[in-house]
């Protein structure tokens, strides 16, 4: 049972990761009241479907889904390639979106893809951690590099517990719903917010504010953290969702 008098958020994980990654988010949002729904995307974590079901052609309905069954509009919050999801997710159902944060996420500006924006990020060192199985049609990180890439500022305990979590991603092929052909990438009367991990060896940060800038949002919240804030730092990342979540139930 939903309480409209709260704000609902809605957490979308990036690649290799699944609804894990938001448990301390999930927690201290629950405990100040707030409605929190974290799914694993199709393929990820305990989510059944096969990696050769395409599984990327289904997270955006899954989400569509979750959102229809909700009463009221939810924050909808996209980590690292969840951005894109999200603001797909977006188009679709603007009604159902009380806004848009990004966090550390591909934010694509009009005409790039995915692999345009890795492409210029001289900062990541993803690239360069990934083990490519084209064979399975799955890209993994390799565990020797999976701190460096995601998890410098965490704590042993939970690198250690992250890493062994992380799963193989699917791939992708070109130029399947990776880039952005609209002027605006988010409809018009959705908020949209960005948080910037500003020590992220995964997306850059200088990629992170070329993005930003390209597609300028309502608000630019800053991290000093890797890119993963939900783990090393989830007390400051769940005020600034709160503060988003106030700051746009005001609004509508």
């Amino acid at each position: 049972m939903y309480d409209e008098s709260l704000s609902t958020f809605v957490l979308i994980h990036g690649g290799w990761h699944a609804a894990w990654c938001w448990s301390k988010i999930t927690g201290l949002l629950k405990r100040k009241g707030h409605q929190v729904i974290a799914p694993d995307l199709p393929a990820h974590g305990a989510d059944p479907t096969p990696l050769t079901a395409k599984p990327y052609e289904m997270y955006v309905p899954r989400v569509c889904e979750i959102l229809d069954a909700l009463p009221v509009p939810a924050v909808l919050v996209g980590h690292s390639s969840g951005g894109m999801i999200i603001d797909e997710v977006a188009r679709r159902r603007s009604d159902n979106v009380q806004s848009l944060v990004f966090l550390s996420a591909f934010l694509l500006p009009l005409g790039k893809t995915p692999r345009d924006v890795m492409a210029m990020d001289e900062e990541s060192i993803l690239r360069d951690s990934l083990e490519i199985d084209v064979a399975r049609g799955v890209s993994s990180v390799k565990k020797e590099f999976a701190r460096s890439v995601f998890y410098e500022d965490c704590s042993d305990e939970d690198a250690e517990w992250a890493i062994r979590q992380l799963q193989p991603e699917p791939l992708i092929p070109p130029g399947l719903s990776t880039s952005n052909t609209l002027p605006n990438p988010s409809p018009s009367g959705v908020s949209r917010f960005y948080i910037e991990c500003l020590r992220d060896r995964a997306l850059g940060p200088r990629t992170q504010k070329w993005m930003y800038t390209e597609t300028p949002c309502d608000t630019v919240y800053s991290l000093n953290t890797s890119h993963s804030p939900f783990l090393s730092a989830p007390v400051a990342l769940s005020e600034y969702l709160m503060e988003i979540a106030d700051r746009t139930a005001s609004v509508g």
